[in-house]
């Protein structure tokens, strides 16, 4: 690991900018047909975009500790995790930032009434296949539909694929 630091190939120091990892996570929920979506309000653009529930893994935490606590938090439904659907790295290009992200597969359990939405949340949607289609101009980032594109085509691994030693 070069500390942060891009190295060409003479050994030069190019640049000593950090280089933080974002880590990510996101659930897909499928029920009957339909996929648990958040509207959300980008932090970069401004503008209401939809998603899966998703969001930063926290210090100490395990990818799908997070993926379960995430979902919770945006929706306020506890979930089983099932599988891994897909490991992708994005450059955002609203605001230049990579993110490594982990989409689970996960099955809805029960939604906590009485459950606090994380304040980012506008509103929580079942939405089928098209309606999703439909909102594709308003998709946080292209993987939203990849990621789901990839479960219809029955793409899941096993949650044993992630180590957490």
């Amino acid at each position: 690991m070069g500390g942060g630091k891009i190295k060409h190939s003479t050994n030069s120091v190019s640049d000593t900018r950090e280089w933080p990892p974002h880590i990510t996570v996101a659930c897909i929920v499928e029920r009957e047909g339909e996929y648990l979506i958040v509207e959300e309000r980008d932090k970069t653009s401004g503008e209401m975009v939809f998603n899966q529930p998703a969001g930063h893994v926290e210090s100490g935490e395990s990818l799908t500790q997070a993926a379960r606590r995430e979902t919770l938090e945006e929706t306020g439904w506890h979930i089983e995790l099932t599988g891994v659907v897909d490991i992708a790295l994005y450059c955002a290009p609203t605001n230049g930032v990579t993110y490594y992200r982990t989409t689970f597969l996960a099955r809805a359990l029960y939604n906590a009434k009485d459950a606090v939405l994380d304040p980012d949340i506008h509103a929580v949607h079942w939405f089928d296949y098209d309606a999703i289609i439909a909102r594709s101009a308003r998709l946080r980032s292209p993987l939203v539909k990849t990621v789901i594109d990839k479960k219809r085509q029955g793409i899941c691994y096993p949650l044993d694929l992630i180590s957490h030693p």
